[in-house]
């Protein structure tokens, strides 16, 4: 009889170490079946010394057994039975859906004075503030929480023009009528505006550039303008007919009268030459800044430069808001941009140069010059000045559509 106790002694000892080392390597439901093989293989109290060898409960041996007697207890590839481990935690919380959505759009549903309104909504943030809220939740279930919501990362997109003018598709259509006539007559349409000022010396510049591999171009850390070296002023004169573009580059200030002199200059570099014959002029703008809608000493100055050539010019500005529409925005400006991607504009010469080369596929070109006139603000016009301009304001938006030249007064 002792020796019989001694024996299952050492069977139990060499059940726990096969079990030791084989429960590690299975999943859930094998380790289930591994236990019950042995608890079945021991006979009679296999329960008891399997629990005692390797602390697995009663039941889960019991389990096992139920599933070795089974045909198919849980499907070719289910380690769980159906609707076994734990909850998802949208079925757990029933709040958390809703309070993890006034989290993201507090701007129409959440507490005003969340501190999540003010900063970035990362999971962690997130995860930390629903935590917070009475929702333990981890931040990737957070992450896998907004996926199944269908949220994604996003950035800003600029697609808001601010107020829309009543008049605003009525004027569009004005200008593309006007603008077919003077293409189909073979007279000179050009449209004109000022490119975003830029810094000149090592600044950086957004976009990449090939080079060798660890040897970027050193640019200066901090964006702080140079006294020295000042700010470029691109201002273009884009030729619709021709696909060619004129562009000073000022020094100074970004004034009507700078904005009519670089048109002075395309005329006497280009325009003249191209349009010999021509007697009238089409200009479309924007309706702020040098060449906006409101500025008599705009409309001055294109008096002065109508005289001087005996042209006859209308001016047609685009509605507010709408500025991205004008021709030179997509048709210069933006191939200007990409021309000199990620390289620092370290000299004057070097924006001239830039611009000047810049070319597309359907035959830009492009004639560039520095402009190093000074341009002074703040010159008033008076109202003698004012009578003197020789316009002739449109029926339709008379304030966005005029002609001047000595013919119209």
């Amino acid at each position: 009889m002792i020796l019989s106790v001694v024996d299952r002694s050492g069977e139990r000892a060499a059940l726990a170490m096969r079990l030791s080392i084989l429960l590690p390597r299975l999943n859930e439901r094998d380790r289930r079946a591994a236990l019950a093989t042995e608890a079945q293989a021991w006979g009679r109290g296999g329960i008891t010394e399997v629990h005692r060898a390797t602390g697995a409960s009663r039941s889960t041996i019991c389990r096992g057994i139920r599933e070795l007697n089974e045909e198919n207890p849980a499907g070719p590839n289910r380690v769980r039975t159906a609707g076994g481990g734990r909850k998802p935690a949208k079925v757990a919380d029933p709040g958390l859906i809703e309070a993890l959505e006034s989290l993201i759009e507090p701007g129409t549903r959440g507490d005003p004075e969340s501190p999540i309104r003010w900063t970035l909504k990362s999971t962690r943030n997130l995860a930390r503030e629903l935590t917070a809220a009475g929702h333990p939740i981890s931040h990737s279930a957070v992450a896998n929480l907004l996926r199944s919501l269908n949220y994604s990362l996003q950035g800003t997109r600029k697609m808001l023009e601010g107020t829309q003018h009543p008049d605003r598709d009525a004027q569009f259509h004005y200008i593309n009528a006007l603008v077919a006539r003077y293409l189909d007559a073979g007279d000179p349409v050009i449209s004109i505006d000022t490119k975003k000022k830029e810094l000149v010396g090592q600044y950086a510049q957004a976009g990449v550039e090939w080079h060798r591999s660890g040897e970027p171009t050193a640019v200066s850390t901090y964006d702080f303008p140079d006294p020295k070296m000042g700010k470029a002023i691109p201002y273009g004169v884009y030729d619709l007919a021709d696909n060619s573009a004129w562009v000073s580059v000022g020094i100074d200030h970004d004034t009507s009268v700078f904005a009519v002199a670089t048109i002075e200059a395309w005329w006497k570099q280009l325009g003249q030459a191209k349009y010999p014959n021509a007697r009238r002029l089409l200009v479309t703008a924007d309706g702020g800044g040098s060449n906006g809608s409101r500025p008599w000493l705009w409309k001055y100055e294109l008096a002065r430069f109508a005289e001087a050539t005996g042209l006859e010019i209308t001016v047609l500005h685009y509605p507010p808001g709408t500025s991205k529409w004008n021709k030179i925005e997509h048709r210069l400006f933006s191939r200007v941009t990409l021309n000199w991607r990620g390289r620092p504009l370290t000299t004057y010469q070097t924006v001239v140069n830039l611009i000047a080369n810049t070319t597309t596929v359907t035959g830009l070109t492009v004639r560039c010059e520095l402009d190093t006139n000074i341009y002074p603000t703040k010159i008033k016009v008076t109202d003698e000045q004012k009578a003197s301009i020789p316009i002739t304001r449109h029926d339709f938006h008379g304030d966005w559509n005029y002609t001047i030249g000595r013919e119209n007064k």
